[in-house]
């Protein structure tokens, strides 16, 4: 018994911890907290990968990814911390993306509120009845008529596949879980200025792949995606997502090719490690039972 213990010791593989890349921008702060995209490469803390990516983790060592196939690591995840509004902005899928943009993936997201100031609220979908009035709302600047919004507040969820207009909002913090893509087509901006000028706009590429009408649908659920107490909150052909909360402990099994794990709230600890609010890090393929402890939220995901 005690061999086999010692064994399982040595086997133990440890979380891949990654040092997030933040970004400025007009509006606020964007934290690429697990991400392989050349747009931002998050480096790898850990002493036995020194000086790795994560992207070179995923080429190089692809047993700790359960040898999923592709030739880019999956999946981003952001937090996006805004003191101003986003401008209002769609994305492509998969097949637009790589036709039109260079062989880049597509982008479906995923919005968690982890805050939100009273009464916020979020651009998502629009109002016109076909893509006919896409345009001409478009084309006529009649954004009053066109944007579409919900109220919000901290706990809350939205899905969001490619063509749907959408926007986070100023005094807004969220968790996204996105394809790793960078593809944003901006439909408007509140004619601001960047640095004297407008930013560019993308009226064309939005037309093509803004959906229409646009219908509000339930995040797809999958019951077979189970990783222990914790709750689905969405589980599409790219990705799935869970939020854990940690109360004193909660024990999970990695059962997936790798998992994507963000504390959005709190401090916990894993085997000899601790997270903070806004730490990142990877539970590699056969990681097994993990055990947190102590009180904090989390957002787990993974294909």
């Amino acid at each position: 018994m005690c061999e086999f213990s010692g064994l399982f010791f040595l086997l133990k593989m440890n979380p891949i911890i990654l040092k997030p890349k933040t970004k400025t921008l007009i509006w606020g702060t964007e934290q690429w907290g697990i991400s392989a995209h050349p747009n931002g490469d998050d480096e790898v803390l850990n002493e036995e990968y020194s000086g790795k990516t994560l992207s070179a983790l995923w080429k190089e060592n692809p047993e700790l990814f359960g040898n999923v196939q592709g030739d880019r690591f999956p999946l981003l995840t952001k937090i996006i911390d805004t003191n101003a509004d986003l401008s209002i902005q769609v994305h492509p899928d998969d097949d637009y993306a790589s036709k039109n943009e260079n062989g880049s993936l597509g982008k479906t997201e995923c919005w968690y509120i982890m805050d939100a100031k009273p009464k916020a609220t979020i651009v998502i979908g629009h109002n016109a009845k076909n893509s006919d009035e896409v345009r001409s709302m478009i084309e006529n600047g009649r954004w009053s008529d066109f944007i579409r919004e919900v109220p919000i507040k901290k706990g809350d969820f939205f899905f969001i596949e490619p063509g749907t207009v959408h926007a986070i909002k100023g005094e807004t913090v969220i968790l996204e879980t996105q394809q790793s893509s960078d593809i944003t087509y901006r439909v408007y901006d509140y004619d601001r200025l960047q640095d004297g000028r407008p930013r560019q706009l993308h009226v064309k590429q939005s037309i093509d792949v803004i959906t229409a009408p646009f219908v509000q649908k339930k995040p797809p659920l999958d019951d077979s995606k189970t990783i222990g107490a914790v709750k689905q909150l969405v589980s599409s052909s790219f990705f799935t997502v869970w939020h854990g909360v940690v109360e004193g402990e909660l024990e999970i099994t990695q059962n997936q090719p790798f998992l994507l794990c963000s504390v959005i709230n709190g401090t916990c600890s894993l085997d000899n490690h601790t997270f903070a609010k806004g730490d990142h890090f990877i539970l590699p393929n056969n990681y097994g039972r993990a055990i947190f402890k102590g009180n904090a939220e989390i957002i787990f995901s993974s294909l």
